[in-house]
């Protein structure tokens, strides 16, 4: 295991939650957010694709459900660098003992967690405070044509948001309901 990331807990079969280390002194720290001869077992996939950096002005906002389908399904690290979010991994994974759980962590520039998302899970959060920034290293690159989601208000999921929802787009608001009729995502 990398000495940059210390493993708290896998939730959920291949989803894992991280401390992230920062070696610090009287000016401040260094946080090396990916190295690729170093995070083999961190981040098990070829390459970094994209990196992603996101702002969410308001409290209370929700982003997500959002995933990739195969074969441009993707892993993503997920980390907090400002504020806090409420991060939700929910499994979509076609035949998985965990299909259609959720799980969520708090992740903010104080606690030091981050999250390894694995591919076949939908991905979202809900911003705690306002500003709160998010870091996303992704294994794949984003493809208009394999992006789906799931409702983050799916009553089959039933994610229980901490806060009151302020606001939330209407693209994520559109994304499909479940039913029973979804057999998961094959990966």
């Amino acid at each position: 295991m990398s000495d940059r990331f210390i493993h708290v807990h896998e939730p959920l079969p291949g989803l894992h939650v991280f401390e992230r280390v920062r070696m610090g002194d009287a000016r401040g720290f260094l946080e090396r957010i990916y190295d690729a001869d170093g995070e083999g077992d961190l981040l098990p996939f070829a390459r970094v694709a994209q990196v992603n950096r996101t702002l969410t002005a308001q409290a209370g906002t929700v982003r997500g459900m959002h995933f990739q389908r195969p074969p441009f399904a993707e892993v993503k690290l997920v980390h907090c660098t400002h504020g806090s979010v409420f991060d939700v991994a929910v499994d979509l994974r076609e035949g998985s003992p965990t299909f259609l759980h959720w799980h969520a962590e708090v992740l903010s520039e104080r606690n030091w967690r981050a999250m390894r998302i694995p591919e076949g899970f939908a991905h979202g959060f809900q911003s705690l405070e306002a500003n709160s920034e998010l870091i996303y290293v992704h294994s794949q690159s984003y493809r208009a044509g394999a992006e789906d989601g799931v409702g983050p208000l799916d009553p089959w999921l039933a994610i229980d948001w901490p806060l009151e929802i302020a606001l939330i787009s209407e693209r994520d608001t559109n994304h499909r309901l479940l039913d029973a009729d979804f057999q998961g995502v094959a990966v």
